[in-house]
């Protein structure tokens, strides 16, 4: 693989300083979560590295896309009329899910308890979280899939852009504040889906067909917790810390252009897509549901990750990610006219190119902190113990 170093010497030098800050207000994650998370924690042994919960995590959710992949390559296998999830895959997908959820809880806690904490370890953990969100929501899309009693694909195409932006804004914060306030949505959502996934393989499917009040359908719930959850908590709690932060006079930066510039980048991404969407001649987005989403996603978690670097570093955020400047040009080439098959191509290619930079950029993040730390990412020998 070729090196590139991503992060530069003021960044380094700035983790160096960096000291871990979160607040986390959830009566589920405080008073349920935590607790199980303490007892889960002593099972596993003291040499486990926490990294390699958190990866193991990660794993299973991208596990648990690629199965329903399978199973449900085009999000109609939950409409009537066609061939349905086997109802055991549910229960894999729940199990999973509140396994992955389990040990992304658990991750930290082994680190303090080993003492192992280490900035690498916070920026694999939330850098693996901001990729973690396309996959989780296009998993959960397959409970109602598309059809008439689904969702369409450009609903939760915008679904998709609630979920990535609620999960970016307590990053801004700390970026802004220097503290990590968690959201209540993550343990909520977690928790709540693990759930509906099994109950999903006991009621099947056409369970959710029904009204869930007079003529509110199930798929219309949905919609409404995810919009509701960022409207009404995660953006007015985002607010209400920025908001103290000013009024205590602790913001890290003074200008309102660099206490934005970290949305820049998630912005013109969703501007770009969206122009795609609108302007494709082949209507892209049905075709190829699935691999466009696994496109935004990828994108957005790059630039999240450099911002996440940024704020445990105290460095100025990047302006513009250069993953921007491919998919402008594909969309230029989309918007003066292009064969469907060529646009099918360009939409693969430009997936392909994005996973494979990002799973770069990722590695090297990790091999330089990791040479700067003088550790190893995945055990917890030391390098010159060897």
């Amino acid at each position: 693989m070729v090196r590139y170093e991503y992060v530069s010497p003021e960044q380094l030098a700035g983790f160096d300083k960096y000291k871990y800050s979160a607040v986390d207000t959830n009566p589920l994650s405080l008073y349920i979560m935590h607790p199980f998370w303490n007892t889960i924690v002593k099972v596993f042994p003291t040499w486990l590295a926490p990294n390699l919960i958190t990866f193991s995590g990660f794993l299973l959710v991208v596990f648990n896309f690629l199965l329903m992949a399978y199973f449900d390559p085009d999000f109609y296998a939950s409409a009537p009329g066609h061939k349905h999830v086997p109802d055991w895959i549910w229960i894999i997908a729940g199990i999973l899910n509140f396994v992955a959820y389990t040990l992304d809880g658990v991750d930290g806690k082994q680190a303090r308890r080993t003492n192992s904490s280490t900035p690498l370890g916070e920026l694999f953990d939330h850098g693996l979280d901001s990729w973690s969100c396309v996959y989780f929501v296009v998993t959960v899309y397959s409970i109602f899939g598309r059809g008439s009693t689904g969702v369409s694909v450009f609903v939760l195409y915008l679904l998709l852009w609630v979920v990535l932006f609620s999960f970016i804004l307590s990053h801004w914060e700390k970026y802004n504040t220097g503290i990590l306030f968690l959201p209540w949505g993550y343990d909520i959502s977690q928790v709540t889906i693990s759930f509906v996934y099994i109950v999903t393989a006991i009621v099947g499917v056409e369970a959710w067909y029904e009204p869930f009040l007079f003529n509110f359908l199930y798929r219309d719930l949905f919609t409404t917790m995810i919009i509701g959850c960022a409207l009404c908590v995660t953006l007015p709690m985002s607010l209400l810390n920025f908001f103290r932060s000013y009024k205590n006079n602790t913001l890290k930066h003074n200008s309102v252009y660099e206490t934005m510039v970290p949305f820049f980048s998630p912005c013109l991404l969703f501007i770009l897509c969206t122009a795609w969407i609108l302007l494709s001649p082949s209507d892209i987005l049905e075709i190829h549901p699935r691999v466009f989403y696994l496109m935004v996603g990828t994108a957005f978690a790059n630039s999240t990750c450099r911002l996440i670097v940024c704020q445990m570093s105290s460095t100025r955020c990047p302006t513009l990610n250069w993953f921007l400047l491919p998919l402008f040009l594909v969309v230029v080439a989309v918007r003066f006219g292009v064969a469907a098959y060529i646009e099918s191509i360009l939409l693969h290619t430009l997936t392909t190119a994005f996973t494979l930079a990002h799973i770069h950029y990722g590695v090297q993040v990790v091999k330089q902190l990791s040479s700067h730390f003088q550790i190893y990412p995945f055990s917890l020998r030391k390098p010159n113990s060897d």
